[in-house]
């Protein structure tokens, strides 16, 4: 079956992963309390577009041989800052749109500069961003929590980001998203780049290429896609709350190891990104709908995580 030209073609990880999709959906449809219907569906889809553009974000940094665990509190606190400017000083809603993506571009800004120019090792620059984020985003508000409109009508209109009636305008945007990604990623000398990164570093920088450059350059992306992420999350449930964010990194995470993406470096996949996102939001939909809390959710996913990573290490062994 690997010889298959189609299969080779779309890869064997992802068709594994689109079954894993479909057969996730039949089981919890069979066991699952009302879990059928587009109420299930919708649900699923909102949960998925802001995890979908973390994972996006995380995937050019974990491509590099990186990490960054403060994506969930800075997308907080991109929706946080922005919230307060238009509910609180009067800002115009397009404007506080792009408030969200600039504090998320700032955090991206920060976290590259310092892993690439001053060699800190991303574990610790991106804890100590996720502990700025959460105390920037208390003190902006004054430890308020946030509420973006919640008509589409009027000063609502970027609730239309994730639906028109029913049609789920949310997943041609995330999914146009994936595609420039993608084309960034495979197709373009910076997304090269960032892969060679993650392959040999060293190597790189030998052969001339300005490597703290281009590291960089991965984690702007990421704060930008994170700031993206921040308008979808409060498209989908408008308030917002200080302190909070932390359990989305895991997830985010998950998403892209579980799709492909090697946290060695040097090996990304956007579609597997893709599509470990959409089990993700369907896994949290199921849990609630078999009658279990999120906290099962978590459980899972961590060993997800650890299955994912398991499975990358085998694979790079053989390769050797």
């Amino acid at each position: 079956m690997k010889q298959n030209p189609i299969v080779k073609k779309i890869g064997i990880n992802r068709i594994v992963l689109c079954c894993v999709l479909v057969l996730m959906y039949v089981i919890f449809s069979i066991f699952g309390k009302n879990f059928v219907g587009m109420q299930r569906i919708m649900s699923a889809l909102n949960y998925a577009y802001f995890l979908g553009f973390l994972s996006l974000g995380v995937t050019f940094v974990i491509a590099t041989g990186g990490i960054d665990f403060s994506i969930g509190p800075v997308m907080f606190c991109s929706a946080l800052v922005s919230g307060y400017c238009l509910t609180h000083y009067g800002v115009p809603m397009v404007l506080s749109l792009i408030i969200s993506i600039l504090v998320g571009l700032l955090f991206g800004v920060f976290n590259g500069y310092f892993v690439a120019y001053w060699t800190v090792p991303p574990f610790i620059i991106s804890m100590a961003s996720m502990n700025i984020a959460k105390g920037l985003a208390s003190v902006f508000t004054k430890t308020q929590s946030v509420s973006w409109p919640q008509s589409a009508d009027a000063n609502g209109w970027y609730r239309n980001f994730i639906k028109v009636g029913n049609f789920p305008v949310g997943l041609v945007i995330f999914l146009v998203f994936a595609v420039l990604c993608s084309i960034l990623l495979n197709q373009t000398k910076a997304g090269r780049y960032i892969l060679s990164l993650g392959s040999n570093k060293e190597a790189v920088r030998l052969s001339g290429v300005n490597v703290k450059k281009w590291e960089m350059l991965a984690y702007i992306i990421c704060g930008t896609l994170v700031g993206i992420a921040a308008i979808f999350y409060v498209a989908a449930y408008t308030t917002v709350q200080p302190g909070y964010g932390d359990q989305y990194n895991n997830e985010a995470i998950a998403g892209c190891v579980m799709g492909g993406t090697s946290m060695a470096g040097g090996l990304a996949s956007i579609s597997g990104t893709v599509i470990g996102v959409f089990i993700i939001a369907l896994l949290q939909e199921g849990i609630l709908a078999l009658g279990f809390t999120k906290d099962y959710q978590l459980i899972i996913t961590g060993i997800i995580v650890i299955v994912a990573v398991y499975a990358d290490v085998v694979t790079r062994r053989r390769k050797k």
